[in-house]
């Protein structure tokens, strides 16, 4: 582990002049506040959408920071949001080291949400955008939401190149982005699959039989509930001519209501994670964790607090398209990882990723694991790699659990390595 050498806290607390060998303050025993100033700023996407970007830009400390002012864009996973990153101490590490995160909230998710969009759109004259129902895909996400967030903190850092730093989905995104762009100066992905699947049989048997079966169940079950909406405002109609029985009409249904069709349009993905967080007592947990880490799972509660997890799950998800869940099937059916509108396969481009990158996963994640990372470590041409798998770890608490200061340290070689490898390139 490095040794930073540096002022006290007393030091940095105005108390009185740092020794000059004191050691550098533990971050735990900094204030969160006093390492950065927040600013939230957009980033506009070609196809009509407003996403929003928090930035917690670094204050400089008396104690060295070997990346100081180095932005880092932080993209969350599957139907998370900010809050993936900000749930435990991920980004309070970072900016101990001086990095400058900004979190972008995909499309739908976080601050970039639904309401935005039409408020936006109203406010500018113009109608939303034509995928505002859950109609975007996880192509929308890496043509038009990850150029938007790049071009967002180039320009607000006056940046040629950034960091990207992806989360599970984020991370995936994150290898077709750096294979069909020049603009990052590293990558590093958390939980990241390359073959997302391989290795993980309950996965692939949901990918083959879960589109097939739910899919056509649920869609039943939404088309029963339309027509049942629909006779009832029928049967409305049908009372409000008789003008004695008007009231028990709109008992039925009001006459300024609208018909409104059901339709399996998203998965309700924050509503579950909020009833697994009431669920989630000390004694539930501890159950878990007799289990967890024998048959392997999304979370090894033995690594995380209960109120940092709880908190996620309350705080952390968000509803998620049914296109992308689709989308994510039919890669695990086909084992590939392709944009299904332009033909790009982000495998066949691994061999260009040939920015510094760090590949890290858990040792008990079944989604993100050795066989399910084995073609981005055989493929990728980066003179600098790191493919490490974090002791007793599985999905979840790879951004909020104990294992946090090894694997920001990770995070921070990474970036320092690469600002050195680009200023050469910057000068010249």
């Amino acid at each position: 582990m490095r040794r930073l050498e540096g002022p006290s806290a007393a030091g940095i607390s105005g108390l009185g002049e740092p020794a000059a060998n004191d050691p550098a303050p533990r971050v735990e025993d900094l204030p969160f506040k006093s390492l950065y100033r927040k600013e939230i700023y957009e980033a506009r996407t070609a196809d009509g959408w407003v996403l929003h970007i928090t930035r917690y830009r670094p204050v400089p400390q008396l104690f060295p920071q070997p990346i100081l002012d180095e932005p880092i864009l932080l993209v969350p996973g599957w139907s998370q949001n900010r809050h993936a990153f900000t749930c435990a101490s991920f980004v309070k590490r970072l900016l101990y080291y001086g990095a400058d995160c900004h979190i972008v909230e995909l499309r739908g998710h976080g601050r970039s949400s639904l309401d935005l969009q039409r408020r936006t759109a109203a406010a500018e004259g113009r109608k939303p955008p034509a995928d505002l129902d859950y109609g975007w895909d996880l192509d929308s996400y890496l043509l038009e939401d990850l150029p938007a967030a790049v071009h967002a903190v180039k320009k607000r850092t006056g940046r040629a190149k950034i960091v990207y730093l992806g989360n599970s989905m984020g991370g995936m995104l994150g290898y077709g982005y750096a294979g069909s762009h020049d603009d990052l100066m590293g990558l590093v992905t958390i939980g990241a699959p390359s073959d997302i699947g391989r290795g993980f049989l309950l996965m692939r048997a949901a990918a083959l039989f879960g589109p097939a079966i739910l899919g056509p169940l649920i869609d039943a079950a939404c088309s029963a509930a339309s027509g049942v909406e629909s006779a009832r405002h029928r049967a409305a109609r049908l009372l409000r001519k008789l003008r004695l029985v008007r009231r028990a009409a709109n008992l039925i249904a009001h006459e300024s209501e609208v018909p409104r069709g059901v339709r399996f349009s998203h998965v309700p993905v924050d509503s579950f994670l909020r009833l697994i967080a009431r669920l989630s007592t000390e004694k539930n947990l501890k159950r878990f964790e007799r289990i967890a880490r024998h048959v392997g799972s999304l979370l090894n509660p033995s690594r995380v607090t209960a109120d940092e997890f709880r908190w996620l799950l309350s705080q952390g998800g968000e509803k998620e398209p049914r296109r992308v869940v689709e989308q994510f099937a039919r890669w695990i059916r086909n084992d590939e990882m392709k944009c299904y509108r332009t033909g790009f396969d982000y495998k066949a481009h691994f061999r260009g990723i040939r920015v510094p990158l760090a590949v890290i996963f858990g040792d008990l994640d079944k989604i993100a694991s050795a066989k399910s990372t084995s073609s981005i470590q055989r493929r990728v041409k980066s003179a600098y790699f790191v493919w490490r798998p974090v002791k007793d770890n599985s999905h979840l608490e790879l951004t909020m659990g104990y294992d946090l200061a090894q694997i920001c340290e990770d995070v921070r070689d990474l970036v320092e390595y690469a600002a050195a490898r680009e200023r050469p390139r910057s000068s010249a």
